[in-house]
């Protein structure tokens, strides 16, 4: 599997994952819902680490360059 379609996969699941982690931290007093807000969490990490992997390239571009420092201006 490439890596858009890995992309594609995952970031949906992530979004999933995130609402399912709000949701569940606000009805955290059921024994139910702190698992799923315990397990959900767990799983959310990995996928966040598998979208910063995916992503890496797109995020050394952007938050990694050099800064150029700006020409002097001519005479």
């Amino acid at each position: 599997m490439n890596k858009i379609t890995l992309l594609k996969i995952s970031t949906p699941i992530l979004a999933i994952l995130f609402v399912i982690q709000i949701v569940s931290g606000f009805l955290i007093n059921s024994e139910m819902f702190f698992s799923i807000h315990k397990w959900g969490g767990r799983i959310f990490f990995l996928f966040i680490i598998l979208h910063v992997v995916l992503n890496w390239n797109w995020i050394k571009a952007n938050y990694f360059r050099k800064k150029r420092l700006p020409k002097p201006p001519v005479k």
